[in-house]
């Protein structure tokens, strides 16, 4: 078997998750520089970059292939989350506490966990080095401030809770930036979720809620496009496409927003809830990296995940440029495939198995209701499923709130759950 070195890179603030495999098919060693004495050893056969939902499972899937003292994960952080359930944190129907675990209790038994922050990738020298965006105006002071909250942070999602709780009357404010985004459906779950909560609460009719998106259409797959937008009409929900959120005055509860479509118009419009989805982008470590593209994605063919410069380099998850939604969902579809490639590339054989772009969006649309959509690159529905999922679902809920973390946490970390494929087969065939 070929020697292989693979880097992958792990969760950034501005990212949230992220997975890059960096390797080589030659038969030198890794050469992994730290600032102090944190690795057991300086080279590894497989070196994870990140502890991310990408970078735990494929960490997993190569322990098995290469055996634990071969593998080494590089990960800063204490904690692993389970990010998708925060949408239901933010709207108090699920604990923060039930998103995370001890980043140790995730990591492969036997894998070396090595805590630090990768600062330097050097593909052409099979080397990396350890240390131990856009942002909107205002922000993230702004989140000190009363009112306002995002389900994209660990440190913001329970002030959307707390600002939905006090919400008394006014404008309830939902954005969607300019820039690519984790989950893209998750900026108007918490909308949906928000709507149900004032009903609940006797407040809807106090309540002028606002979806204010840069995207010029509610969701990118017409299916369940058209089931938004049939649910938006029913909520007397007002949804400004092209507004791009530039600043938040937290003090005087004000958010202005640029008219995409007249670049220097704007708008300027008072809150008594605000929940931010913050502009994201790939970690500087990548953008200043030869793996990266234009735009600073790592550069992958998007059926195999294999680096289109370097023959040696994986990519897999939200810092890739793959053309599908960055999702959990999708990480897992990947994640079967790039164990597959790999190691058809560690017997110096081409990969076939080709990833068609899957990716999952549960569009929550109410406290016990999902609209399930799964699409392909082409944009075209994939459901899993043999009813019409565009629907909303009391099953599809309690998939989202209850089945996913646990196959999430007990199957996808441990390499074992590779996207709901042979599931969709299953069905197919039973109705055949």
């Amino acid at each position: 078997m070929t020697p292989l070195v693979s880097v992958v890179s792990g969760p950034r603030a501005r990212l949230f998750a992220c997975f890059l495999r960096l390797g080589t098919q030659q038969a030198s060693s890794l050469q992994l520089h730290t600032g102090a004495s944190l690795a057991a050893k300086n080279y590894y056969e497989v070196l994870v970059l990140g502890g991310g939902s990408g970078g735990i499972s494929m960490a997993a899937r190569m322990k098995r292939r290469v055996g634990a003292d071969n593998v080494a994960i590089v990960e800063p952080s204490e904690r692993h989350f389970y990010q998708p359930i925060w949408t239901l944190v933010g709207a108090g129907a699920k604990q923060l506490s039930s998103s995370f675990r001890p980043t140790v209790s995730v990591i492969p038994s036997g894998v070396e966990w090595i805590k630090a922050r990768v600062v330097e990738l050097n593909p052409d020298k099979n080397c990396i080095h350890t240390d131990n965006g856009k942002e909107i105006k205002g922000l993230p002071e702004g989140f000190d401030h009363p009112k306002i909250g995002s389900n994209y942070s660990v440190r913001t999602v329970e002030k959307t809770w707390k600002a939905l709780q006090d919400f008394e009357e006014g404008n309830a404010i939902f954005t969607f930036p300019n820039t690519p985004v984790k989950c893209a459906g998750a900026p108007q779950k918490i909308m949906y979720l928000s709507e149900a909560y004032f009903r609940k609460t006797g407040k809807r009719s106090k309540a002028n809620i606002i979806f204010n998106t840069s995207l010029g259409t509610i969701f990118g797959v017409k299916k369940y496009a058209d089931a938004l937008k049939e649910i938006i009409q029913e909520r007397n929900l007002a949804v400004n496409y092209k507004q791009n959120l530039i600043e938040v005055r937290a003090d005087k509860q004000e958010a202005v927003f640029e008219n995409l479509d007249k670049p220097g118009e704007t708008q300027v419009i008072s809150y008594e809830m605000l929940h931010v989805t913050p502009p994201m982008s790939s970690p500087d470590v990548l953008k200043t990296s030869p793996v990266a593209d234009a735009a600073g994605w790592v550069d992958v063919d998007k059926e195999t995940l294999q680096h289109r410069r370097y023959p040696n380099v994986f990519g897999i998850g939200d810092c890739t440029n793959l053309p599908t939604s960055k999702t959990a969902a999708a990480v897992a579809a990947q994640s079967g495939i790039l164990d597959r490639t790999i190691s058809l590339i560690m017997k110096n054989q081409t990969p076939r198995k080709k990833y068609d772009g899957y990716t999952s969006c549960p569009l929550v649309t109410g406290y016990n209701r999902v609209i399930l959509a799964e699409f392909d690159y082409n944009g075209q529905p994939l459901e899993t499923f043999p009813f019409d999922q565009s629907k909303e679902r009391l099953t599809m809920y309690f998939m989202k709130a209850d089945m996913m973390p646990f196959l999430y946490w007990n199957m996808m970390l441990r390499g074992y759950w590779g996207g709901p494929a042979f599931l969709r087969k299953l069905f197919h065939l039973g109705m055949s």
